[in-house]
């Protein structure tokens, strides 16, 4: 499949391109929808083989483990060394994710993909990807979003430094600490500004940050 064009300052580039590994349409529509709004050029393949086949020739692939030729998981490694992986699973078990990030995956995530975090006045969509306070999207850009959908998919939990320079730079922290640092930094001013305190983030110094509620943990809920 050819991949797309597109233009930025004048100068074309290639649009990135993803592989899906589903064997379920309704599934794999799903991902692509979500894929395309970022100008992702998709694929899909339902066979081990054929991800494997196709894998050199995109930068992203998403793989459900649960494939009709076999365990997903046992190819991860392979996949891993073509490009970026994650891996896509109704399966929230902790053995599962562990492994799957062992054998190279970039990210282990799990279905159904529609939670919504609620963290005092704060909204999080973690399926369309917008943050909104009281229905009126957050001013973030894509750093301080894209820091933030990690947070919310761990309401209260501490999430390590390491951990969001992986996650939103696909770096090692050493190389981001300063970037990390300012874009936490705006990042907490907005919620506090937009959700008037109900919102704030906790920084666990030389450690990560949690999301959290002004008030006690009970007041975040995931929908």
């Amino acid at each position: 499949m050819e991949s797309a064009t597109v233009t930025t300052l004048g100068l074309p580039f290639a649009a990135p391109r993803a592989l899906i590994v589903e064997d379920d349409l309704e599934l794999a529509a799903q991902l692509e929808i979500i894929l395309r709004r970022y100008r992702f050029e998709t694929e899909t393949v339902n066979r081990r083989e054929a991800a494997l086949d196709r894998a050199s020739a995109v930068d992203l692939v998403l793989l459900d483990p649960s494939l009709p030729d076999g365990d997903g998981l046992e190819i991860c490694g392979r996949l891993a060394e073509r490009a970026a992986l994650v891996v896509v699973s109704d399966r929230d078990d902790e053995i599962d994710r562990v492994a799957a990030l062992e054998l190279g995956a970039d990210d282990y995530v799990t279905r159904p993909f529609d939670a919504v975090v609620q963290v005092g006045d704060l909204e999080v969509d973690v399926e369309r990807y917008e943050a909104r306070c009281q229905g009126s999207p957050l001013p973030l850009t894509t750093k301080e979003l894209a820091l933030l959908m990690v947070l919310a998919r761990r309401p209260g939990e501490l999430v390590r430094r390491d951990e969001l320079a992986e996650a939103v730079w696909g770096a090692e922290l050493w190389s981001v600490t300063r970037s990390l640092d300012v874009h936490m930094s705006a990042l907490r001013r907005k919620l506090a500004d937009a959700t008037q305190g109900s919102a704030h983030l906790q920084t666990v110094h030389g450690l990560g940050f949690r999301l959290l509620p002004s008030g006690p943990r009970s007041e975040w809920s995931a929908a």
